[in-house]
């Protein structure tokens, strides 16, 4: 073998050897760092959460609802309920023990249809009684009044947005501890929803604005 054949060979050596630890480096090293099926199983997306774990793995599933992020994603669902062409608002009481006693969502009374009351925010002519706002009833009362008559007493109401002074006076009177909201949209502007929250502070009720850990939840209707 000439001195150029053991060059080339000694070259091609190296090279193998560096190859070998690039691939040792990149497929074995740091075993404890999750994939990126993984981490995208995160987004609440149910159907991409099957089969991110491995099945001999016997701790929990990641990625799973809180119940705080639970309860306001029923409350949006009902919401989507709501035949309001403007706003759609949905609630969803819930007892001490985290169980669900009524929903409900913004509509016109049982027996009142929705076909033959006016949707609109505004009257052309002025008068008032050709808008929605003397006929419907909020999300919030639907759902205490949705609990079959139950006490709500001690319970908290989750309620994708702020409810405004006449729900405040109903939810103080019924007993209701906690109001999670979502949206508070003229909060301090608009007189309804600042004496909301004077009520609702003077009643002693607390008040908090609830803080989602997920972006979105996505729902398809499949097996599971």
């Amino acid at each position: 073998m000439n001195c150029r054949d053991v060059a080339l060979v000694s070259t091609a050596t190296i090279f193998g050897a560096l190859a070998s630890a690039f691939a040792y480096y990149t497929f074995f090293s740091n075993p404890s760092k999750p994939s990126s099926r993984i981490n995208s199983s995160a987004n609440g997306d149910v159907s991409k959460q099957r089969s991110s774990q491995d099945p001999f793995d016997p701790s929990k599933r990641k990625g799973y609802l809180s119940w705080d992020d639970y309860f306001m994603a029923i409350a949006f669902l009902s919401a989507k309920r709501s035949k309001d062409p403007n706003r759609q608002v949905g609630a969803c009481l819930v007892s001490q023990n985290g169980i669900i006693l009524g929903i409900g969502y913004n509509g016109f009374p049982r027996g009142c249809s929705d076909d033959q009351l006016p949707w609109a925010k505004m009257s052309k002519s002025g008068d008032p009684l050709e808008t929605k706002y003397p006929y419907v009833c909020h999300a919030e009362v639907n759902a205490i009044l949705n609990t079959n008559h139950a006490s709500a007493a001690g319970q908290r109401l989750y309620v994708t947005m702020f409810p405004c002074n006449e729900c405040a006076k109903i939810i103080i009177q019924l007993g209701v501890s906690e109001v999670i909201y979502f949206i508070e949209k003229r909060l301090n502007t608009d007189t309804a929803y600042v004496a909301s929250h004077k009520l609702l502070s003077m009643a002693g009720v607390e008040v908090r604005k609830h803080q989602p850990q997920m972006d979105q939840i996505l729902l398809k209707f499949m097996e599971l």
